[in-house]
Parts: structure tokens; C-alpha cells; sequence
């Protein structure tokens, strides 16, 4: 069957935050706008993670930023954390005059979201929540900078790393992601090319490894997130998907933790989506097209 999709204009801003400004993405509805969504993306991602999805929102009008320390905010100087991301989001809705909203988080980003209702609850609405923003399943003991390791792993290798350009980039580390491979699209292409910055004679990926270890840090050790989660009243929809980073089963939520987890907020909605892994519930069609009607729900709840 084919798909008709609802277009969109797009357009970027510059959002003065504490250390530098944000760059945030802003597709405009061609049409009636009938609501408005932030979408925050997850720990070494970029705004470019969500075209998919957007195309799948008719009418809806979506604020995207590159987090501190991602995309093109990586020259944002100063600590990262869920607090100065949650500070940074009030910031991005009061540059495009948005009094509060549906938040949709992916990984990282779910985190970030639920410190956002936490600090500025007048800000949010309800919360949409994708494989990510409740406590993730760590050994225990584990320290700070174990946590990075064992929640990233390669991810957080890539960061280290340099490259001549797109093309090395492109073919040495995402062509044969075993998460990535059997939905590749021009899409993924352009938010691989987004992800390089320059450095010297060569280039790295845009997000910070500072950025990345903070918020790693403190998303999983923190003192922040479990106070909110202790405080969350706002309603909140929490998606999660059977397969990880890697492509690997369990994914960040394995069905007995996840039981466990749910029991703990027994106020959270939960849907599981099938066949998809952490990337590819935001990074490809099939991954939007559950995905969205679930957030446009949510927009018309």
C-alpha cells in the first residue's frame, strides 16, 4: 500500500543557552498546525534522528535540538547533566514562544525529559517516553565511569575515534551496525554526515566525549533522575522495544527487570513495539510507523 506523507518546512535557529547556544530544528506543518511536540533525541544522536517520525505527525508542528555537546551544539561550553539539558529545554520553548507541550524522548533523551517535568513542570504536558527514562538494568556496584562502559560500550569507543571523512566514517563504523544494516535509507546517510565535525586534519563525531560521559554519569548515578521519577505526576507513556544497540536481545529493558520497573509506577502506561531494537523505533519506517501514532495519541489526548 502506498504511504502518503504529510509534508513539512524546515528550518534551524540558534537558541542562546548557559555556555554557547543550541541549534534547534523546527519543521512547520504545510497546513494547519493543530499541535506542537518537543522531541529530544538520545545520547550521541542529533535533531536528524527524527525525520521519520516526522513525516508521520501530519499537522503537528516539531522542535527538535542537538543537545549540549551534540550535533551542531557541541561548541557549547560548560558541564552537561540532565539538570542543564532540563534548564536548556525551557530555554529552546521560550525562543519559539511554546508555553508547554507534549515532550517525546528517545534514550537519552527519555531521561532528559522526565528531569525537564521535574524542573519546569509548567512546561510539560505529557511525557512520551522511548526505551529510555526509567532506570536502566546496571550491575551492582557498578561505578561512574563503569556505568559509561557498560551502558555504551562501542558507542562511547566511537568518540575517540577519527576519521579522514563521511565516506570512512559511513563504511568503517555504520554500514555493517548490526542495528542499522537491514534499514538502511538516504535518511541514516544524511544524519551520518551531520555527525562529523573537524578536528585538525581530520574529523570526529560531533558529540563530545565530556558531554557524553556526564550525562552517562548521571543519568544512571545520579541523584536528580530518582527524585523526579519519586515525583512524576505527569502523564507519561513509556515504549520499549526487545532489542539493544547491537541489535542484541534482551535490549535495555529485559522483560523480568522491565516487570519489575513497571511495578515501581504503576501510573506509567507501557507499550511494547516488536521487531525493533533501540535505533530503528526512531531511525526507519517501520520503527516510525508504530511509533508515531502512538505520540499522536498522545497530542490528542
Amino acid at each position: 500500500m502506498e504511504r502518503s506523507l504529510m509534508p513539512h518546512t524546515y528550518r534551524t535557529i540558534d537558541v542562546p543557552v548557559a555556555g554557547g547556544a543550541l541549534r534547534v530544528a523546527i519543521w512547520e506543518p504545510v497546513g494547519e498546525t493543530v499541535a506542537t511536540a518537543l522531541l529530544i533525541h538520545g545520547v550521541t544522536s542529533s535533531h536528524l534522528a527524527w525525520p521519520f517520525v516526522v513525516e508521520r505527525m501530519p499537522g503537528v508542528r516539531i522542535i527538535a535540538p542537538d543537545l549540549r555537546g551534540r550535533g551542531m551544539s557541541s561548541s557549547v561550553e560548560g558541564p552537561a547533566g540532565m539538570a542543564a539539558h532540563a534548564d536548556d529545554m525551557a530555554a529552546v520553548l521560550d525562543a519559539v514562544a511554546v508555553a508547554s507541550t507534549t515532550v517525546v524522548g528517545h534514550s537519552m533523551g527519555a531521561f532528559v525529559a522526565v528531569a525537564f517535568a521535574h524542573r519546569h513542570p509548567d512546561r510539560v504536558r505529557r511525557l512520551v517516553l522511548v526505551d529510555g527514562g526509567f532506570p536502566l538494568d546496571l550491575p551492582a556496584g557498578v561505578d561512574p565511569e563503569q556505568a559509561v562502559q557498560v551502558v555504551l560500550g562501542p558507542v562511547a569507543e566511537r568518540l575517540s575515534m577519527r576519521w579522514s571523512g563521511v565516506q570512512e566514517y559511513t563504511d568503517r563504523f555504520w554500514r555493517n551496525h548490526p542495528a542499522l544494516a537491514e534499514d538502511w535509507s538516504d535518511e541514516l546517510e544524511r544524519y551520518i554526515a551531520y555527525d562529523l565535525v573537524p578536528d585538525g586534519d581530520a574529523f570526529r563525531a560531533a558529540t563530545t566525549y565530556r558531554s557524553m560521559a556526564d550525562d552517562t554519569r548521571d543519568m544512571n548515578v545520579g541523584t536528580l533522575l530518582p527524585e523526579a521519577l519519586a515525583a512524576l505526576s505527569k502523564p507519561a507513556l513509556f515504549i520499549t522495544v526487545p532489542r539493544g544497540l547491537q541489535n542484541e536481545t534482551p535490549g535495555l529493558y529485559p522483560p523480568a527487570y522491565l516487570e519489575n520497573v513497571l511495578a515501581q509506577f504503576p501510573q506509567v502506561r507501557h507499550v511494547h513495539l516488536d521487531d525493533l531494537n533501540h535505533y530503528t523505533v526512531v531511525m526507519s519506517e517501520r520503527g516510525a510507523d508504530a511509533l508515531a501514532p502512538l505520540v499522536l495519541a498522545e497530542l490528542g489526548s
